[in-house]
């Protein structure tokens, strides 16, 4: 995986195959999915995942879905997916494409230093439909119709609905995001999520987990029946993690401090 070269190289284009404007936008990419630092070195969850020694070298697992998800949400690097799970969705449970500008564009007038472009804005949340959305019926190839690298988690979920504009009928797309129990997700995936926490404390209750900003419910739209149980299958396999429903207040206790990627040496 790693060559030890830079993306700024002369040669980066020869390297890999393709034009320049795809080279940036490699670049882009494994900086949003925390796969490259700043500095474009290789991040220490990129080597853990992707090194010939790691998790998931030829990205085989549906697991290694989810971790590329979680990080694209909880980095933040490309804003877009970080305020539509944690901000937008909390707002509207269904949106439209308008709604995610206007929200963006609310934001910008209260934080000074947030830009707002409309065709930016336009641009990106297409993006994020093509990376969530299959779209079987827009394409009968099939490379066409898979052509999101994270349509296989399911999380998006998009219907046309019929509306009204200035005694015209037109048709648009209303998207969701909804939680559920998520047992597709692997229990390991749930325990890296809440231990990469800068905050993280040997307790937590369940519902910092759940609710938090870029918390595991938050970020995996999983709900608390659905994350409670992941909790308890946790429990059962690993002696150090336990569970505990005290007068109502349910938490999450480790009985030492675990490193976050240990599940992916």
């Amino acid at each position: 995986m790693n060559k030890k070269k830079s993306f700024n190289n002369d040669d980066a284009v020869v390297e890999l195959g393709v034009g320049k404007n795809m080279v940036s936008s490699i670049r882009f990419w494994m900086k949003a999915f925390n796969l490259l630092t700043p500095a474009d070195e290789l991040t220490d969850f990129a080597h853990r995942l992707l090194s010939d020694n790691g998790y998931d070298p030829y990205m085989e697992d549906e697991g290694t879905l989810w971790l590329l998800h979680y990080q694209l949400v909880k980095k933040g690097f490309a804003s877009t997916y970080s305020i539509v799970f944690n901000e937008l969705r909390r707002e509207k449970i269904e949106f439209t494409k308008d709604n995610f500008i206007s929200y963006i564009k609310r934001k910008s007038e209260i934080e000074k230093s947030f830009p707002f472009n409309l065709k930016t804005l336009s641009e990106d949340f297409s993006v994020l439909t093509k990376m969530y959305l299959r779209s079987d019926t827009q394409s009968k190839d099939r490379e066409d119709s898979f052509s999101g690298l994270l349509t296989e988690l399911s999380l998006l979920k998009c219907f046309q609905k019929k509306i009204e504009i200035e005694k015209k009928t037109e048709v648009i797309d209303i998207y969701s995001i909804e939680n559920s129990e998520r047992t597709e997700i692997p229990d390991e995936i749930i325990l890296y999520a809440i231990l990469d926490n800068e905050n993280f404390d040997l307790s937590l209750s369940l519902n910092t987990i759940e609710q938090n900003y870029n918390s595991v419910g938050t970020i995996f739209a999983i709900n608390k029946p659905g994350l409670q149980t992941k909790i308890e299958n946790l429990t059962a396999k690993f002696p150090n993690i336990v569970f505990n429903d005290q007068a109502g207040v349910k938490e999450i206790q480790f009985k030492k401090e675990t490193d976050s990627l240990f599940n992916l040496r």
